[in-house]
């Protein structure tokens, strides 16, 4: 969730701009680039607990001392709640969680340099402050009424909002952490065909990052608890959007489901206004009641399509949100999985053809059961993890004929070998956690700090 932007342009006089911005995001393949975005979980390494944002080790202090590296702190009235250095930023979750919003890249090599030295320079300030970071899609240990809410303006209307919707939805707030993509698309029929195989193949990410098996020290029946808190959160916003796989579906459709979709807040003066649960619609004819008589500016809208939040989000460019957060190999794996998968013309064809007569029931199928069973859940009687392999060969072959392009320079199929040892085992990153609690641990869940920390 990155910071608002100063400028907030003119009021929205055409409704059919809307779809424009959206259609604004088509770009020819050699200006395609690659975004990752990863969050994980702070803590203090004295005791294994939750920061806070105030005090010498807090959150705040890590954000003030990360600006030696160049960074620009960004504030919200007196508090640093991000920093950002060119098209990167640094934002923090609900519950404190650090997320990198890294620049968009031509190669896996430079998003997977880009992680890397975001993780170097967090463990260097964090050495200094006592600070540990982990990678997990659920927090293993803290209750949520232990974990202190960042001081962010959004986050205070969603708080309110959440529990209104659904009961698992301050969950996602404080205690999840994700690792996702955001990739291109070169016209509207480009992105249609990249939306229906991401969101069909989702619950396979979501299957091969799963790696959220806790709650509160104990296992908790999931592989991804993180993926299940989604069912859970606000039906009005997450979910599958069956409607992408029917004919004519393309960027005025999306706009009428964001239309649809009630509102959070509307941001003015430095400050963000409750609009929970009003209509953007009312927006576009004056009479939003947060702002009576006001007209929606282009960036209200641009805010309003960050707080939807299906298994595939479309902006200005498609994000992959079903894997879990994790270690350092899987923050390179995710990209390298989805950039073999779209961005390669006969992949694409492939995982189209692959997923083309798959049912809807059989997708919600697969959504609701990968989240406890992962690649032990099964698909047309096949074990989920055969077609997880073939998913994979399918990108495997999409990244060399990258590295065929001189454009692109070395080979980028190492970065998903991780994926095809987890489909080849059926051992998930959850898989391993369990393992160990049950075994070598004897059920003891600080381990998973010591040994699975950045």
């Amino acid at each position: 969730m990155s910071a608002p932007p100063k400028s907030r342009g003119e009021p929205i006089s055409d409704p059919r701009s809307l779809v424009s911005h959206l259609e604004q995001g088509s770009k020819p393949a050699s200006e395609w680039r690659i975004g990752t975005e990863h969050e994980k979980f702070a803590y203090r390494t004295s005791d294994l607990r939750p920061l806070p944002y105030d005090g010498p080790d807090g959150i705040g202090e890590l954000l003030n001392r990360m600006t030696r590296f160049g960074w620009e702190p960004v504030y919200e009235g007196e508090n640093v709640i991000a920093l950002t250095c060119g098209s990167c930023n640094i934002s923090l979750e609900p519950g404190g969680q650090v997320e990198l919003s890294g620049a968009p890249l031509e190669t896996l090599h430079d998003t997977c340099a880009e992680v890397h030295e975001h993780l170097d320079q967090v463990k260097q300030v964090g050495r200094e402050l006592g600070i540990g970071m982990i990678g997990l899609g659920f927090n293993p240990k803290w209750k949520r009424d232990e974990i202190p809410w960042m001081p962010k303006g959004r986050y205070k209307i969603m708080r309110e909002y959440m529990p209104k919707r659904g009961s698992l939805g301050l969950d996602m707030m404080m205690r999840t952490c994700t690792v996702q993509v955001n990739l291109d698309f070169g016209s509207e029929a480009d992105m249609v065909k990249k939306f229906r195989v991401s969101l069909a193949l989702q619950p396979i990410a979501t299957a091969l990052f799963a790696n959220s098996p806790f709650t509160e020290g104990r296992p908790n029946g999931f592989q991804s608890f993180r993926s299940h808190i989604w069912t859970d959160t606000d039906p009005d916003r997450c979910g599958d959007l069956p409607f992408v796989f029917e004919e004519g579906f393309g960027f005025q459709q999306y706009a009428d489901y964001a239309l649809d979709v009630p509102m959070y807040f509307v941001y003015r003066d430095g400050k963000y206004i409750d609009a929970s649960g009003q209509s953007f619609r009312d927006f576009l004819q004056g009479r939003l009641p947060a702002l009576p008589g006001e007209l929606p500016l282009m960036t209200d809208w641009a805010d309003h399509l960050t707080t939807l939040f299906p298994e595939v989000r479309l902006k200005r460019y498609l994000e992959m949100r079903g894997a879990d957060g994790g270690p350092w190999r899987g923050l390179c794996a995710l990209p390298a999985l989805w950039v073999g998968l779209l961005y390669d013309g006969t992949a694409l064809d492939a995982a189209w053809d692959l997923v083309k007569d798959w049912t809807a029931e059989e997708r919600a199928h697969l959504r609701a059961e990968v989240p406890r069973l992962a690649l032990d859940a099964t698909h047309r009687g096949r074990p989920l993890r055969e077609v997880a392999a073939e998913v994979l060969g399918i990108a495997g072959e999409g990244l060399r004929r990258r590295a065929r392009n001189d454009r692109w320079g070395d080979d980028e199929t190492h970065f998903i070998n991780t994926l095809l040892e987890v489909a080849e085992t059926g051992a998930t990153p959850a898989t391993i956690l369990l393992n160990r609690y049950h075994g070598e641990w004897q059920g003891d869940i600080d381990r998973v700090f010591a040994e699975f920390s950045y």
